[in-house]
């Protein structure tokens, strides 16, 4: 008796592609927006952190509601592919993807805003002394200095995407191999009464949560002081 099924071998090699996608655009938005919210004074600040953080306090199927409703036929989204020509995102994998990204975004800014607002302006003067450019100044000061916090950030931004349920279920509903992630299989196999398969696929998201947190203890364990 094989431990997964191929059925929840596809859902798990399709969530850790959803994961690792949605990582990678992560932290390619999040750095920029972190960084503003790192150095800014403007008045604007509290409304962009306050939106950035909305994720976590709004219920996901308040959030998956109003997504699928700007994927549909009438909203932005959904009017933007038709015109173009292309899929709705709504009950796709890009949809997964686009929904996942708003879902766990303050997953991700957050550790790179704290990171980099730890470093105090010094190091920042110090790099404009030498008349270091922007790019300059990020890749050989703020990203060496805080790459704690980056790393924090795409643990957490992949290990939150993993567990995502709300969302995931509904702008993906339940298609195996399209959007079936893990955690809507589970609810499959609760669904039809097969309490082992859930059982098992359950294990593995206890085993792989307590490895992310050791990861993220690790991680952000403080230095040592001589």
């Amino acid at each position: 008796m094989t431990l997964f099924t191929s059925d929840d071998v596809t859902a798990i090699k399709l969530t850790v592609m959803l994961a690792s996608t949605v990582t990678v655009i992560l932290l390619i938005i999040s750095t920029p927006v972190a960084l503003w919210l790192a150095s800014t004074h403007s008045k604007w600040k509290g409304f962009v952190s306050a939106l950035v953080a909305m994720p976590l306090v709004l219920p996901p199927s308040v959030l998956g509601f109003y997504l699928l409703i700007a994927m549909g036929p009438e909203g932005p989204l959904g009017m933007l592919t038709t015109s173009l020509g292309l899929p709705s995102f709504a009950f796709s994998f890009s949809g997964l993807v686009i929904a996942s990204v708003f879902y766990s975004l303050p997953f991700v800014v957050q550790p790179i805003q704290n990171a980099i607002e730890s470093l105090g302006a010094r190091p920042l003067e110090v790099a404009a002394t030498l008349r270091a450019g922007k790019l300059d100044t990020f890749f050989t000061v703020i990203l060496p200095l805080s790459k704690a916090g980056f790393y924090t950030a795409a643990v957490l931004g992949f290990a939150h995407t993993v567990g995502e349920f709300g969302v995931v279920l509904m702008i993906g509903g339940n298609i195996p191999g399209e959007t079936q992630v893990i955690s809507v299989k589970i609810y499959e196999h609760v669904e039809s009464l097969n309490y082992a398969q859930a059982h098992t696929l359950s294990l593995t998201m206890v085993l792989f949560s307590f490895l992310t947190l050791a990861l993220l203890y690790s991680i952000q364990k403080p230095k040592s002081k001589n």
